[in-house]
């Protein structure tokens, strides 16, 4: 992965130093927490809605939100936490809008969502592999697997995201692996 001297300085501060500066006034650090985490939770977001175009619109939204409400943030919290909580409720609400799953085209969805992670995500060289056998997941094992594996969620964020028990959390991301395990070996 190419990193440019933005990323590099992006990455030398916490993301607490970030949301500091933007509450100070500086949109630049706004724009920074942006690139950030636009295409990670644009990823966390395609686990719910199976849509590229619709993903990206709750992504924004998601900051939009941010943006208007920036004193809600709780420094207690990760801000990845704070951010995928607010998209998992957007893309709740927008599938109960919906009422429906959004049909979509496998192939053209997991191309586009493979170049929205980070390819330092998945070192296994099978990587197209593991995908279409996450895809073949419950929808929330997909969801658990994504933020725990992919992501490096804690449990404790992912429980705060899923409104989950640390334990149930554990014993779902037990199961969702032996799932995923069971697919791989049937498939091998």
């Amino acid at each position: 992965m190419n990193y440019t001297a933005e990323d590099i300085e992006i990455d030398r501060k916490t993301d607490a130093e970030l949301y500091k500066e933007f509450l100070n006034g500086n949109e630049e650090a706004f724009n920074n927490i942006i690139r950030k985490y636009r295409k990670p939770l644009i990823s966390f977001i395609m686990r719910f809605i199976k849509n590229i175009e619709v993903a990206e619109d709750i992504a924004q939204d998601t900051f939009v939100y941010v943006l208007m409400n920036k004193t809600e943030y709780d420094f207690k919290y990760s801000l990845k936490t704070y951010l995928y909580t607010i998209a998992k409720c957007r893309a709740i609400n927008y599938l109960k809008r919906e009422r429906k799953v959004v049909s979509y085209d496998e192939a053209y969805m997991r191309e586009k969502e493979e170049t929205y992670i980070d390819e330092d995500l998945i070192k296994e060289e099978n990587k197209k592999e593991i995908y279409e056998a996450i895809g073949k997941l419950k929808k929330s094992y997909q969801i658990v697997i994504y933020l725990k594996d992919i992501e490096g969620l804690k449990y404790k964020e992912i429980s705060r995201i899923l409104n989950k028990t640390v334990p149930q959390l554990k014993m779902m991301t037990h199961r969702a692996r032996k799932s995923l395990e069971k697919i791989m070996r049937k498939e091998a």
